[in-house]
């Protein structure tokens, strides 16, 4: 494994963790999407390094395309507020939509996301999320039909999540020290 950055407490995933979840995921994938109109849609920018794997995981034609939203910007906490900062290129009515997220939390987003894709006609709309964040006494407001696995509720990093721009490069998931967000 690649040295720890100075900035993360503990690795939650590994490199070969994350590959074996990949390759799970796009075994599934790769199975109910036979015969169908695949698009996968990457949630940018966390989720372009999981959709650029799971891609090459999943043996059946697809494509692909991005979407930006923003309901971040520097802070830790989602502002509530969502804006389609870049929509899709293609035209995904009657095809079978994937929707390809780096991690989910409240959901609200997403939610947000499936309501304004749904508007455009595609055959199927579903959620691909890398990691399901546990929140404690919180229900998310979309239940995704593949879960790469489920993470604590705790500040990750690494694998294209991000803070404030940085850490995206790592290759393993981390909880991110505190101190470094607070």
């Amino acid at each position: 494994m690649s040295t720890v950055h100075p900035d993360v407490e503990t690795v939650l995933f590994s490199e070969e963790e994350i590959a074996a979840i990949v390759k799970r995921l796009g075994q599934q994938i790769s199975q109910d999407y036979q015969g169908k109109d695949l698009v996968l849609i990457a949630v940018l920018r966390g989720a372009v390094v999981f959709m650029g794997d799971l891609m090459r995981a999943i043996d059946v034609p697809l494509s692909i395309d991005f979407m930006a939203v923003s309901s971040y910007g520097d802070k830790a906490k989602s502002s509530g507020i969502v804006r389609i900062v870049k929509d899709l290129d293609m035209d995904i009515k009657g095809r079978d939509v994937l929707i390809v997220e780096d991690i989910l939390d409240s959901g609200l987003t997403l939610k947000y996301l499936m309501k304004n894709l749904s508007s455009r006609h595609p055959a199927s709309i579903e959620v691909a999320t890398f990691l399901w964040k546990d929140i404690e006494g919180k229900q998310a407001a979309i239940n995704p039909k593949y879960v790469g696995t489920h993470c604590p509720d705790a500040f990750v990093v690494g694998y294209g999540l991000d803070f404030a721009e940085r850490y995206r490069n790592l290759p393993y998931v981390g909880i991110l020290k505190p101190e470094v967000y607070s």
